[in-house]
């Protein structure tokens, strides 16, 4: 499991032996794709109100099995849950946050998005169809840059990922193949490659191995200096990951389409999308058995709404447009306490 840094979680100790009011101590666990956000927020509201977040950074397929355990205060996962999952277990589901799936790669003498892919190119690839990086089908996509005949090594996820999960729903819509071979899903039976654990795992082992390539949440990427790959998008036209073009994939969204707010947003039309963009979303207990604990998180949840867009950014992530964040507001109006009462009051 991944925690918040030695330092950081000694800070919170020393200022909760300075105050004379015990700090509330919010515990979550999930997703390690919002893990560098989820710190930097917990870090500022920390300092602003005293009140900690322990988040456990142990991968979506985690998240769920915690929250339904009810080990945790909060459940937070990037491959939301189906309507049907979340009316059976009791629980409200919402998005905190979107960010951009990337391909990474170490390839010496390519500098960061200097090498372009396709999306069937990067499912051959996966699949072990396409395994030297001077194949003609990479070649033919990148006039000009020095690619040798080296094998490549795809990393992919050992855990139980929502990463993995918007990843594979990616290549199951841009490729045949993928969709009717290891198809999508939190996890799948990768044909070739190795296994990393968690975005840092991945981000760890690229870094590590050369001719690699991997998947990563774009703020690992660039907190690691990995370089990342362009990628061709629906509208044919080739872009880097950036706020922008996380923003494109999400303009005109219809959040309301799906329960809980679990839309896709991969493989969206528009000349400057990034094709896997994605929300990360929280699930709480409508009717909780620490009604004082969900409500602390809850008040987290809002103060990042409300204070967290400029840190979101600074990191790489799309903050929730203000209508939306809306939507979420009065949905937590279904989590009572057991009075029957919403736990935060307007």
């Amino acid at each position: 499991m991944k925690f918040l840094s030695y330092a950081f979680l000694a800070g919170l100790a020393a200022a909760s032996l300075s105050s004379p009011l015990k700090a509330a101590e919010i515990t979550g666990a999930g997703a390690t794709f919002p893990f560098p956000i989820y710190a930097k927020w917990a870090e500022s509201y920390q300092k602003e109100t005293e009140n900690r977040l322990n988040y456990q950074s142990i991968g979506s397929s985690g998240g769920i099995r915690q929250i339904r355990a009810k080990t945790v205060d909060f459940g937070a996962t990037d491959a939301p849950l189906k309507g049907d999952e979340l009316e059976k277990d009791g629980l409200l589901q919402f998005p905190m946050v979107m960010g951009g799936v990337v391909a990474v790669y170490n390839i010496e003498g390519v500098a960061s998005g200097q090498l372009k892919l396709t999306g069937d190119v990067l499912a051959d690839i996966y699949a072990g169809k396409i395994t030297k990086w001077n194949d003609a089908k990479i070649a033919g996509l990148n006039q000009g840059v020095k690619l040798s005949d080296a094998t490549i090594t795809p990393v992919y996820r050992s855990d139980g990922s929502g990463t993995t999960s918007v990843f594979t729903t990616y290549l199951s819509q841009v490729s045949d193949g993928w969709k009717t071979g290891p198809g999508a899903g939190a996890s799948v039976q990768w044909p070739t490659g190795q296994g990393g654990k968690g975005n840092e795992g991945v981000a760890a082992l690229v870094k590590q191995v050369p001719n690699s390539i991997g998947y990563v949440e774009y703020a690992y990427a660039k907190q690691n200096a990995i370089p990342y790959a362009q990628l061709k998008n629906k509208s044919g036209k080739f872009v880097a990951p950036e706020a922008k073009t996380f923003q494109a994939a999400a303009a005109g969204a219809d959040w309301k389409s799906a329960p809980g707010f679990g839309i896709s947003l991969t493989d969206q039309s528009g000349d400057e999308a990034w094709p896997i963009t994605a929300p990360t979303f929280i699930l709480v207990y409508k009717n909780p058995e620490k009604p004082e604990q969900v409500a602390e998180a809850l008040k987290f949840f809002n103060w990042a709404f409300a204070k967290g867009d400029n840190q979101a950014v600074e990191l790489d992530y799309v903050p929730l447009p203000a209508a939306l964040k809306d939507q979420v507001r009065a949905s937590w109006a279904e989590i009572k306490d057991k009075a029957g009462q919403p736990l935060l009051k307007k």
